[in-house]
């Protein structure tokens, strides 16, 4: 049988470590609420157009910079600028995705 002393002690670190994590979850939450921790260069003048991978360390990437694309190599030795697009790429639109209902009626196999 333990001693009060260490059931105590046991009891004491479980409870500080539930409000730790708690803490943890209230300050993220915090964080994606407030406008001012999303970071300030966040203005969309720099996107990814478009990425293809062509191994597993090395990918061509279609950079908007403005109104000028660029088509960047990233490998591992680096990133380099392999050419300036005189024509930008389409950008492609997003693919809307179905709702929650729609995909759960699809898995049961009714009609939504």
């Amino acid at each position: 049988m333990q001693s009060p002393a260490t059931a105590g002690s046991i009891g004491g670190a479980v409870l500080a470590l539930v409000l730790v994590v708690g803490l943890i979850l209230a300050l993220g939450w915090i964080a994606r609420r407030l406008p001012g921790f999303r970071g300030a260069g966040n203005t969309n003048a720099l996107r990814v157009v478009s990425s293809l991978s062509l191994g597993p360390r090395e990918r061509v990437v279609v950079v908007a910079v403005g109104e000028t694309q660029l088509l960047i190599g990233v490998g591992a030795g680096g990133m380099r600028t392999l050419h300036t697009l005189e024509q930008p790429l389409p950008t492609p639109a997003p693919a809307a995705t179905p709702a929650f209902a729609q995909l759960l009626a699809q898995h049961f196999g009714k009609k939504a």
